[in-house]
């Protein structure tokens, strides 16, 4: 096992994921008193899981016909204008 890579990717989907608005549904599922703490935490992991396999997948795919470099420029971008809009919105 590449021991960077997986490194690298839990680093930064970990920081990525924090205060995002995934976890804060999380927290409020889990703030609820007539909540299962257990339920909510093994929910949301089978969530993220669900969605990282997707994302694992469609980019396996997507990098059969599109150079990864690019890949990268346009997740960039798409990112900066992400920023932008928020910026823009608040």
């Amino acid at each position: 096992m590449d021991l960077k890579l997986f490194f690298t990717v839990l680093g930064t989907v970990f920081l990525a994921e924090l205060g995002d608005k995934t976890q804060l549904a999380t927290m409020l599922f889990a703030a609820r008193e007539s909540s299962s703490q257990l339920v909510v935490f093994l929910a949301a992991s089978l969530a993220l899981i669900a969605a990282a396999g997707l994302g694992v997948l469609v980019g396996g795919l997507i990098s059969d016909y599109v150079d990864p470099a690019w890949l990268t420029r346009i997740a960039g971008v798409g990112f900066i204008l992400i920023g932008i809009w928020t910026i823009w919105q608040a």
